[in-house]
């Protein structure tokens, strides 16, 4: 019996987990789809979006394992849909731009519930490991940006560091910042753990 359970309780959370995959891509399409129809100062790739934060969310339900699971699998899929080569075609340079691109800049999402736990307030802990993970993820972006992709550098910029840093903040933070937003509110209202109602959101909304 309890063989069962844990067969099925398997079975759940890879069901959940895939369901968030999905939705992290569709939420990808569509920022990009909105994106279009406005002058994009990102030419170089990047921009605002909501993707990450079933990424993260699954993190807080699942844990540590289950999330970075997640964030692996999809962080495949951008590879992908999404494959840019590197300019300078050496071999260290791929293996790079896969990890830096992708693999690591996706993938750290994952670890926003290890971030989280230090926190007793459990709500902005959430909210806490959300932004942090995004901006691991513009760490990796930084490094990629003026590792490999300097030759097209743009915005005036001489220094392939500064362009870097400057290109990837301007949109990482916003969405570091939008996606904690996002978290707080929604586990203000769902214990991510439970998908149940909080208690004290109920209660403040009565």
């Amino acid at each position: 019996m309890n063989s069962k359970n844990t067969v099925g309780n398997q079975a759940l959370k890879l069901c959940e987990c895939a369901i968030m995959i999905a939705l992290a891509i569709v939420l990808d399409l569509i920022s990009k789809g909105i994106s279009s129809f406005f002058p994009n100062p990102w030419v170089n790739g990047g921009g605002i979006t909501l993707s990450m934060v079933p990424l993260v969310f699954i993190a807080y339900r699942h844990g540590n394992k289950w999330g970075l699971l997640t964030a692996f699998v999809f962080s495949g899929i951008q590879i992908l849909t999404g494959w840019y080569a590197p300019p300078a075609g050496t071999a260290l340079s791929f293996v790079l731009c896969v990890l830096l691109d992708y693999v690591l800049a996706f993938t750290v999402l994952g670890l926003s519930n290890f971030f989280a736990s230090f926190f007793k307030n459990k709500v902005f802990g959430y909210a806490f490991g959300a932004f942090v993970v995004c901006m691991l993820r513009f760490v990796c972006s930084f490094l990629s940006g003026a590792i490999l992709w300097g030759e097209y550098i743009t915005w005036g910029f001489t220094s392939v560091w500064l362009y870097s840093f400057v290109y990837n903040i301007s949109y990482m933070l916003p969405n570091a910042i939008l996606t904690a937003i996002i978290i707080y509110a929604l586990c203000m209202v769902f214990d991510p753990k439970t998908l149940k109602r909080n208690v004290k959101s109920t209660e403040a909304a009565n």
